[in-house]
């Protein structure tokens, strides 16, 4: 099992990393539906806070100031992807992301 969420991690960093290069051409319409890519692979293993984090960033995409919420988002993904404690972390991370935007 391990290895694979090692797998799975590595993969939607690779996505992340994707996201963090083309950002700044792509509309909020296609970021938000690769966040919810991520989102929907999260949450497939069990990785709440990444889920709760890119569900987050693909609704936020969709709003005004979207590439100030996408990239406060992407600077948050690391800490939510190697989560130990997935539904504390949730919490937190969401908590500062809010206050960072507002």
């Amino acid at each position: 099992m391990a290895d694979s969420l090692n797998i799975v991690r590595n993969r939607i960093g690779e996505r992340i990393a994707e996201i963090e290069t083309r950002m700044p051409r792509l509309a909020p319409h296609a970021i938000s539906q690769k966040m919810d890519a991520i989102r929907a692979m999260a949450a497939e293993y069990g990785l709440s806070a990444l889920e709760g984090l890119a569900d987050y960033a693909a609704h936020h995409a969709m709003l005004p100031g979207c590439r100030q919420a996408t990239r406060s988002a992407l600077e948050h993904m690391s800490e939510a992807l190697t989560s130990k404690d997935p539904d504390h972390d949730r919490e937190s991370i969401l908590a500062a992301l809010a206050v960072r935007l507002h």
